[in-house]
C-alpha cells in the first residue's frame, strides 16, 4: 500500500487500505461501506452542509439520519470547503499517503476544483483514482444529472415494469445506484490489484447508465445479440406479465416451476397429468414458447390450495418457492437471525442493529463497526494524523476550509 501515515483498523482483507471517499448519497457511499466493513481505513471528505442524506428521516439528532448512519458505518469524516484553496492543498496532502481516491462528482465540477487525476497523480502516482457518476464522460450525455429514477427509466427497467404491469414503474429498491456502487467496488479492487502486481496506479469511471445499461441487457439483449437481430431485445418468460406472484386461497406465494425436473414434479403435486401430455409442455425450450399461458395457468392452479399446502407441497417436490415477505419480516427471519447478519451494538445514539455483510470469510473476516460520525467529527485527528501541526490545523479552520 502507499506509504504514509494511517489508522490500520486490525480487521478484515482491506486492513491497511487508505480511501479518500468524496462520494455522497448512495452509489458511491455504498461501495465505500464495503470497503470500510472490510478494514479499510476509509476517511469521508464532506463539505459544509454535509452528505444530504444526512437529513433524511428517521433521524437521530441534526444529520444522523438513518440511511446515512448505516451507508457511511466504520468511516471517519473530514469536513472542508473545497472552494477555498487552502482545503485543495490540504486534500492534495491527503492524497499523497492514500491509495484510493473516490468521487461522484460530474468531470465539469472535479475539474473546476482542480482535483482530477492528473492533478491526483501528480502527488501521487500510485493512486488508484475513481469517477463514479451517472454518464461517461466520453458521451453526449456526460454534464446530465442523474438519480437512481432517472437511470432506471433510461437502461430500460421501468420500461420492462409496463410489459408486466400494464404502465412504467420503478423499482422499489434503488437498484441502479446499488448495482452501481457494486460495480465501482469491484472496479477499485481489480485496480488495486493491478497495482500490486505492477507498482502501476490508474484512472477508472464507473457510469450508472452504462453500468446498468449492462445489466440490463445480459438477460434482455436474447435476438437483439444476432446482427441482424433475431428477435427484439427481451427475454420473455422474465418480462412476462403473468411472471408475479401467485395469490392463493388465502394469500400470495413466489413459486418457479422452471426445470423438466421440477416440471414433473408439478404435474404430480399439482394433479394435472393431462398437461404432461402437451407436447408443448416436454421441454424447456417448448415451455418458453408458451410462457404467458404457462403462467395463466400456473396462476389459476395455485388458488386451489393454501399457502401453507403449497409450500410444504413444494418442498417436498424441490421446486423453488417462498412466502412473500415484508422489508419487516427480514428483520425478524430465523436464518438471518441464526447466521448472525443482524449485528447489534451500543452506541452513542443508543442501541442499533445494522444489516450486515453478505461474503463470509475464513481467515480475513470483517466487521460492522458503526454507526456514521458527525459532520466533522474526525477532521483534526485525521489532519494530525497525516503530519498537520497544531497550527496549520488551526489556519485552515480560521480561513473556513476546515469545518468541525
Amino acid at each position: 500500500m502507499t506509504a504514509g501515515s494511517r489508522t490500520d483498523r486490525g480487521f478484515g482483507a482491506l486492513r491497511g487500505l487508505r480511501v479518500l471517499d468524496l462520494t455522497a448519497v448512495l452509489m458511491g457511499p455504498f461501495a465505500t461501506q464495503i470497503l470500510a466493513d472490510h478494514g479499510a481505513e476509509v476517511i469521508k471528505v464532506e463539505g459544509p452542509e454535509g452528505d444530504t442524506t444526512r437529513q433524511l428521516p428517521v433521524s437521530k439528532g441534526p444529520g444522523l439520519g438513518a440511511m446515512f448512519l448505516n451507508l457511511n458505518r466504520g468511516k471517519r469524516s473530514l469536513a472542508l470547503d473545497l472552494k477555498k484553496p487552502e482545503a485543495r492543498a490540504a486534500l492534495l496532502r491527503l492524497a499523497a499517503g492514500a491509495d484510493v481516491f473516490i468521487h461522484a462528482m460530474r468531470a465539469d465540477a472535479i475539474a473546476r476544483l482542480g482535483l482530477t487525476y492528473a492533478d491526483v497523480a501528480a502527488v501521487n502516482p500510485r493512486i488508484i483514482y475513481a469517477n463514479v457518476y451517472g454518464f461517461s464522460r466520453r458521451g453526449p450525455y456526460a454534464s446530465r444529472p442523474a438519480y437512481d429514477d432517472t437511470i432506471q427509466a433510461m437502461c430500460g427497467m421501468a420500461g420492462l415494469q409496463e410489459r408486466m404491469q400494464g404502465a412504467p414503474a420503478y423499482s422499489a429498491a434503488l437498484v441502479a445506484d446499488k448495482v452501481s456502487g457494486l460495480t465501482a467496488l469491484y472496479a477499485v479492487l481489480m485496480a488495486l490489484l493491478h497495482r500490486e502486481r505492477t507498482g502501476e496506479g490508474q484512472e477508472i469511471e464507473v457510469a450508472m447508465f452504462e453500468t446498468m445499461a449492462n445489466f440490463v441487457l445480459t438477460d434482455h439483449v436474447n435476438g437483439a445479440l444476432f446482427d441482424p437481430p433475431d428477435g427484439e431485445p427481451v427475454y420473455p418468460r422474465a418480462a412476462s406479465p403473468h411472471r408475479r406472484p401467485y395469490r392463493t386461497k388465502d394469500g400470495w406465494i413466489a413459486a418457479l416451476v422452471y426445470t423438466d425436473k421440477h416440471w414433473r414434479a408439478f404435474l404430480d403435486l399439482a394433479g394435472q397429468p393431462a398437461w404432461g401430455k402437451d407436447p408443448r409442455m416436454a421441454t424447456l425450450k417448448t415451455r418458453a414458447a408458451m410462457i404467458d399461458e404457462l403462467y395463466a395457468r400456473l396462476a389459476e392452479t395455485l388458488l386451489t390450495r393454501t399457502t401453507a399446502e403449497w409450500l410444504a407441497g413444494f418442498e417436498r417436490a424441490e421446486i423453488p418457492a417462498a412466502p412473500i415477505n415484508s422489508t419487516a419480516d427480514l428483520l425478524a427471519d430465523p436464518h438471518l437471525n441464526d447466521t448472525g447478519f443482524f449485528i447489534a451494538q451500543d452506541t452513542p445514539l443508543g442501541g442499533m442493529r445494522f444489516p450486515g455483510m453478505p461474503a463470509w470469510f475464513s481467515n480475513t473476516p470483517g466487521q460492522v463497526t458503526g454507526p456514521a460520525p458527525a459532520l466533522g467529527a474526525d477532521g483534526r485527528a485525521v489532519l494530525a494524523e497525516a503530519g498537520f501541526t497544531d497550527a496549520e490545523i488551526a489556519a485552515l479552520a480560521a480561513a473556513g476550509a476546515l469545518v468541525g
